[in-house]
């Protein structure tokens, strides 16, 4: 990987739910939470990333949705000291990054938590727990057309070997390995350091 640039934990928060705010599996949720909250839209589609008020919204929406503030639900054990920064990652080094721990990825991985392997099965026609790849399969032919998508999430420990893991973006990496070959040389990523990430539950 390549370093680019610095980041901060409000640009992670503001691209977490930029990212879901238009998924089928989390929208009517999130649009309930601003709706109860009294926020538009833009809070989420249009952060501004220098207004302490917004940034502070923000915290709250993904600690209501996910306990990202009270290191509940997803982020169970997740760390408090990582520090975020932005890389280039190569196709090839993409091929190493591994899904959190979870069945439904574990299942359709055979087992390795590698996209690349759950690729490979879901070309095969394996569908884990009867959920089907159609969505995926989707995504895959519009990465292969040239569509842009946000970038993904990644968490790592920072020690040689411990790799990284995937924190937001299980959907779109997948997508990327069924169309690997139609990848730009590097894609931008947003990854979050910490030598304690190990205690986070979907490690």
């Amino acid at each position: 990987m390549r370093w680019l640039r610095p980041s901060s934990e409000a640009e992670m928060v503001a691209l977490f739910l930029r990212t879901e705010l238009p998924s089928d599996r989390w929208r009517d949720d999130l649009r309930a939470m601003l709706a109860r909250a009294d926020l538009p839209d833009r809070l989420v589609t249009g952060p501004d990333l220098g207004g302490d008020a917004e940034n502070h919204a923000r915290l709250r929406l993904l600690t209501e949705h996910r306990g990202y503030g009270t290191r509940t639900d997803y982020f169970e054990g997740f760390p408090y000291d990582v520090c975020w920064q932005w890389m280039a990652i190569t196709p090839a080094e993409l091929c190493a990054v591994r899904y959190i721990e979870y069945d439904y990825w574990n299942d359709l991985s055979g087992g390795t938590r590698l996209a690349v392997d759950a690729a490979a099965r879901i070309r095969a026609g394996v569908t884990p727990f009867g959920v089907p790849n159609d969505r995926v399969l989707g995504m895959a032919r519009a990465v292969a057309n040239g569509a842009q998508f946000p970038p993904l999430i990644l968490a790592t420990t920072g020690l040689v070997g411990d790799g990284l893991v995937v924190l937001e973006g299980h959907v779109r990496l997948t997508a990327f390995m069924l169309a690997r070959d139609r990848l730009p040389p590097e894609l931008e990523v947003l990854v979050g350091s910490s030598p304690t990430m190990a205690r986070w539950d979907c490690w």
